[in-house]
């Protein structure tokens, strides 16, 4: 099954957390690495984040340079790159800023069976992605769509999911030099059957720094 190839980024607190339990975002990047981050996205076709992020962080999801926008367009590239989201129920709110910014399109992948509410159907695509939804159609999916590039970036849920389901071909993991401490702090990843476990180590590729972050990149392999 054709599929684009992903590129999964993250960043992490030095314990594996990617927020804390505070009604505010944790922030753990740096300016420099957030424009970092900036770049991947203008690389790439699409951005997936599932419906969590959405409704905890409100992302925009756009490329913030105008530089890069530009060189976009100058490849023939749409401005922006897609966007794309992940949900068990189709709970979302059609005004976060996921739906209300930027012109590109906005698919929503649900679980046969489940129907978005009207007002989301207002503002996005809604595609049936199997029972139980299958990462492997998503991917199938936007590969029709035109899609050669995802970048996955968060939340805990969709990095289990893609992880688990070897549909990785790179991770960006960045690591901030800071402790969450926090029990019920969301980690990088959940429980699961991961395939690059201790008989399948991940690849290291590079390793920089970022100012104070550390940004290892591994190559997985997926199932490509």
């Amino acid at each position: 099954m054709a599929r684009p190839r992903v590129v999964l980024s993250v960043a992490t607190s030095v314990d594996g957390c990617i927020d804390d339990t505070s009604p505010r975002r944790l922030v753990l990047s740096g300016p420099a690495d957030l424009d970092r981050v900036d770049g991947e996205r203008a690389a790439a076709d699409a951005i997936l984040v599932g419906a969590s992020t959405i409704r905890h962080d409100d992302p925009r999801l756009l490329v913030r340079s105008p530089d890069r926008v530009a060189q976009r367009v100058a490849r023939g590239l749409p401005a922006q790159p897609l966007k794309a989201t992940i949900s068990s129920t189709g709970d979302l709110d059609p005004s976060a800023r996921f739906f209300t910014t930027g012109d590109q399109p906005k698919l929503v992948y649900l679980p046969a069976g489940v129907e978005a509410p009207h007002g989301v159907r207002e503002v996005a695509t809604t595609v049936p992605a199997g029972d139980p939804l299958d990462p492997a159609l998503v991917l199938a999916d936007l590969h029709e769509r035109g899609v050669r590039s995802l970048l996955v970036e968060g939340g805990t849920a969709m990095h289990t999911l893609f992880l688990t389901a070897d549909l990785v071909d790179e991770l960006q993991l960045a690591v901030a030099p800071i402790f969450v401490g926090n029990a019920g702090a969301p980690r990088f990843v959940g429980a699961g059957v991961f395939p690059h476990g201790p008989d399948h180590r991940m690849r290291l590729a590079d390793v920089h720094r970022v100012d104070d972050v550390v940004v290892a990149r591994y190559l997985l392999g997926g199932t490509r």
